[in-house]
């Protein structure tokens, strides 16, 4: 154990001139320990390497052995007991037997193998019910032959296999895979691992790649009438009967109050008054759209009816962006269970562009904790208290009642329209004080109802 120390002196003269000298002292210690202290050292330390060489043993054995490996080893070392122990001839040679195919298969994994593996999708955006093509390519860039192997490709919740045959170097490997997106949601391919092995399992070696690509499963939807996509009462343009200070259509004119713009003085009323009087106009109402989703599994008999209202949200949504329109497409957040009754928040998806949209309802799942549609409508008028039009989307076991009361938590310029999926039924559309109700039994029944102009 040694330390040092350093001392400075500085001499200042009454000139300009200045000198500094430097001293370092150093001292040197020793620490002695006593026999007991120093075994009681070196036996913790020696705890300490055994501890990290046990845990690394474990690990390649858990990275190596396969479970027939384990009961190879585990019958090879029951029969080397017995042997020893009751001299059973038939346990020796069931030793022997395991030994020889433990030991016939470690030259399978020795060596390193320098793979590339690339795999190309077709495309990273479908509609549920499509599949996607992809091609894997295995190339051995090292100097050695490479023998067979297993590329493992999970995509979601499965696993894709390929089997790569013997290569020689700078040979590769091409396969074509399919991948299925049977339904909407986001599917994660990848992180790819190729496995090395001997014949029998007993033994084997990965290597792992963690690249992940992702592909985003669209929900199915319906083009619908541009003219129906905000079910036009207010078209873009047509006065409304709210008076603001500037717009396209003239009102009245009023006097002047302190903050007014000047450029809105009205010249002729105000010579014939002798006050100064300003241009007031009613306010364009413009079809700013609200898709609120209700998230809530007790509101829908089934998971194929939860589909078909995203499917209608989405269509709802994304013909409103096609036509150039505002629009807001809100859902709960899923709320913890320690402050479900505390919490209030809501998740607002992109709609600025038709593939942003799509890529965001991709995620949409339902959930029990999340806020009830009500909650979800109060706090979507609160924070954009500028809409026209609201569509409320649910399932089969909303009752009319609790749609009313969301409806009622829009404002009573807002036109609130609920869409209730009933598979298999009729469409119908009923119209109460609050709102419109339309069943919807089938997503195609959409744009049918929707052309009908039932609502204007």
């Amino acid at each position: 154990m040694s330390f040092s120390t350093e001392s400075r002196l500085t001499r200042t003269a009454a000139g300009t001139s200045t000198s500094t000298r430097t001293t370092t002292v150093t001292r040197y210690d020793r620490t002695h320990r006593g026999p007991v202290r120093g075994a009681v050292f070196g036996v913790r330390r020696a705890a300490r390497n055994t501890g990290r060489a046990a845990r690394a043993v474990v690990g390649w054995v858990r990275e190596t052995v396969t479970a027939a490996g384990m009961l190879v080893a585990v019958a090879c070392v029951l029969g080397i007991t017995a042997g020893l122990l009751f001299g059973w001839v038939e346990a020796w040679a069931v030793a022997a037997i395991a030994l020889v195919l433990l030991v016939a298969c470690v030259p399978f994994i020795l060596g390193a193998h320098d793979y590339r593996i690339d795999l190309a999708l077709d495309r990273d955006r479908v509609v549920a019910g499509a599949e996607i093509g992809a091609t894997l390519d295995v190339r051995n860039n090292g100097t050695r032959l490479s023998l067979p192997g297993i590329v493992d490709v999970p995509v979601g919740e499965g696993l894709v296999e390929a089997h790569v045959p013997l290569l020689r170097p700078g040979a590769h490997h091409r396969e074509q895979l399919t991948i299925a997106a049977h339904r909407r949601g986001v599917i994660d391919v990848g992180p790819m691992t190729i496995t090395r092995g001997d014949p029998i399992g007993i033994l084997r070696r990965e290597m792992r790649w963690p690249d992940v690509q992702r592909i985003h499963v669209h929900p199915v939807t319906v083009r619908l009438p541009s003219t129906s996509a905000g079910l036009i009462r207010d078209l873009e343009g047509t006065p409304s009967t709210t008076l603001v200070d500037a717009d396209l259509s003239f009102h009245a004119v009023r006097e002047y109050v302190v903050g007014d713009s000047q450029r809105h003085v009205h010249w002729k009323s105000t010579a014939k008054t002798g006050k100064l009087m300003v241009r007031q106009y009613e306010e364009s109402r413009h079809a700013r759209i609200a898709i609120i989703l209700d998230l809530d599994t007790e509101s829908y008999e089934s998971d194929d009816e939860f589909e078909n209202t995203v499917s209608a949200a989405a269509s709802l949504a994304l013909q409103g962006v096609r036509d150039g329109r505002d629009v807001l497409f809100s859902v709960s957040n899923e709320i913890p269970e320690q402050s479900r009754a505390e919490v209030l928040s809501i998740r607002t998806l992109p709609t600025v562009t038709p593939k942003a949209l799509l890529d965001a309802t991709s995620t949409i799942d339902a959930a029990d904790r999340v806020m009830r549609l009500e909650a979800v409508a109060a706090l979507t008028a609160q924070s954009y208290p500028d809409l026209s039009i609201g569509f409320l989307l649910t399932g089969s076991r909303m009752p009319l009642e609790r749609l009313r009361h969301a409806a009622v938590k829009l404002p009573a310029a807002v036109e609130a329209v609920a869409v209730r999926s009933e598979l298999g039924e009729q469409p119908t559309m009923r119209t109460a004080r609050e709102l419109a109700v339309m069943t919807l039994g089938a997503l195609g029944d959409l744009p049918q109802m929707l052309a009908r102009g039932a609502l204007r």
